[in-house]
């Protein structure tokens, strides 16, 4: 188990040069862009244009803030994301064009290499106390908004706006969280 801090999150220029991601979590820890098997990061998307390609990838995206955008993914029709709607997946080795609603847009992106590894991402908001079940070995939950705390097997910790929590060998367990705050839940494993 690792906490995450927002303080240190890498930045780094997107793939196609267009805007910055803050990296929270990549396996193989420091891997590239074209040599990670898995990815978590956010981005704030301040104009209309394309996705960087990202060959043999999955990709799920939510919207954390802002007003949306609609994806206009090749052999799809448009849909609009917006911060209450749900994670949206695709393939991130086809064209997707974005279109901004009403200014920037703050996205959380999840990324899994196709050929070993498949990932889901749930938000889950927390008023009180709350046990989360974990079904997959690698798991990262993400304290969006809010602060809270948690508790995983013996281990204890706080989290903040922006902050995450990674757990290894999570499968079979759960994650006891108390607090206010909006989260998400990245689960990543082999299909």
């Amino acid at each position: 188990m690792r906490i995450l801090r927002a303080a240190d999150h890498k930045r780094m220029p997107w793939k196609n040069g267009g805007g910055e991601t803050v990296e929270i979590a990549v396996s193989p820890d420091d891997a590239g862009l074209a040599g990670f098997d898995w990815r978590v990061s956010m981005a704030t998307v301040a104009t209309d244009g394309p996705f960087s390609i990202f060959p043999g990838i999955d990709r799920t995206l939510a919207i954390l803030d802002g007003n949306g955008m609609v994806l206009d993914i090749e052999g799809s029709a448009p849909v609009l994301l917006t911060t209450a709607s749900d994670p949206l997946a695709f393939p991130a080795d086809i064209p997707v064009a974005a279109s901004l609603q009403d200014g920037a847009i703050t996205d959380l992106n999840v990324m899994t290499r196709r050929d070993g590894l498949a990932h889901r991402l749930i938000r889950i908001d927390i008023d009180g106390g709350t046990s989360v079940p974990l079904t997959s070995p690698t798991c990262l939950l993400l304290c969006h908004r809010g602060a809270l705390s948690f508790r995983h097997g013996e281990e204890t910790g706080a989290l903040s706006a922006g902050d995450a929590l990674l757990m290894t060998d999570a499968a079979g367990t759960a994650v006891e969280i108390d607090g206010e705050a909006r989260c998400y839940l990245v689960s990543i494993a082999t299909p």
